[in-house]
């Protein structure tokens, strides 16, 4: 998962340990408010909710248990991997319940595939990669969400495992064969104080002069939003705020403190509230493209087609 989320990430991972609000926000000493502020900021930037029944009995949901399985997997990769003497010591891990791992069995094994994505974009297939396993009880998806540009697809196809991989992108990457998704269109969004609120048309000119607010600059998504201002003509102002935490992004918006970029479902769900809104610009910033490609055996196996084709109905 892209890394500034991770103090969020393990957030949410105590609070699948500990199996309620309350008890989690004992465990850490914090209070409960700041915790379900917090999953309810990351469950805006994936695009997806985690539990049903936050302040009560905290039950997961399908997509929040996929969530915790991948992060059992990132947990695990992370403690297989070689020491870097650069890295700050690690933190004790998070151990998360053993109900999320399955469990061993007599049963023949499933065949597992992984499917790397963005998080967010993992929130729109979930339905379909649930309906497949439903159908093929013989075939279980794990999920990789590490993944965000084409260098990231690539390295999880050739050295990750990863059967599928989903990426964003501003075109086909000339490295290895991909196939378009859909698109999903990057606009600036303003609180109704700031001055461009009020215009008819905003244009380049105006932009070049209004302050940017920006998601963490280690953020992966920061990347690609600038690659397309940047291939949009779209030289925003000085930056006044780079973070994670929605809710204060949203309330230096409402203040109009400057322009936040967004795409994909974190734009959508801007865009409904109250006191921010969509600028009307002169020209439309690049749409951000989000991919699939197949890793090298994927031809080896039918299950692994199937499930790529399926994607796309």
């Amino acid at each position: 998962m892209d890394r500034p989320s991770l103090r969020q990430l393990d957030l949410f991972a105590q609070m699948v340990a500990a199996g309620s609000l309350a008890r989690c926000a004992i465990m850490l000493g914090v209070p409960a408010e700041a915790i379900a502020r917090d999953m309810a900021s990351l469950e805006m930037r994936l695009g997806y909710r985690l539990f049903d029944d936050l302040e009560g009995a905290a039950r997961l949901t399908p997509a929040g248990r996929k969530t915790a399985q991948a992060m059992t997997q990132l947990t695990q990769d992370e403690a297989d991997a070689p020491d870097d003497p650069a890295s700050p010591p690690p933190t004790d891990p998070v151990v998360l319940p053993a109900t999320l791992v399955r469990p061993t069995s007599t049963e023949p094994p499933r065949r597992t595939i992984l499917l790397a994505a963005p998080a967010p974009v993992f929130g729109q297939l979930q339905e379909k990669l649930s309906a497949f396993e439903a159908a093929n009880e013989d075939i279980a998806i794990t999920l990789d969400l590490h993944v965000q540009s084409a260098e990231d697809a690539a390295a999880a196809l050739r050295h990750g495992g990863a059967d599928i991989a989903y990426f964003y992108a501003l075109s086909a990457p000339d490295a290895f064969p991909s196939r378009y998704g859909w698109s999903e269109q990057l606009n600036l969004y303003v609180g109704a104080a700031h001055p461009l609120a009020r215009a008819d048309i905003v244009s380049r000119d105006d932009l070049a002069i209004s302050p940017m607010i920006a998601m963490d600059r280690r953020n992966a998504t920061r990347a690609i939003i600038a690659d397309a201002l940047e291939r949009g003509r779209a030289r925003l102002g000085p930056m006044v705020l780079e973070s994670d935490d929605m809710f204060a992004v949203m309330s230096a918006l409402r203040k109009g403190a400057g322009l936040f970029p967004a795409f994909g479902a974190l734009a959508r769900d801007l865009g409904r509230m109250a006191g921010i809104s969509r600028l009307p610009l002169d020209m439309p910033l690049p749409p951000i493209e989000i991919r699939q490609a197949l890793g090298p055996k994927a031809g080896e196996t039918p299950a692994v087609e199937a499930l790529a084709e399926f994607l796309f109905l």
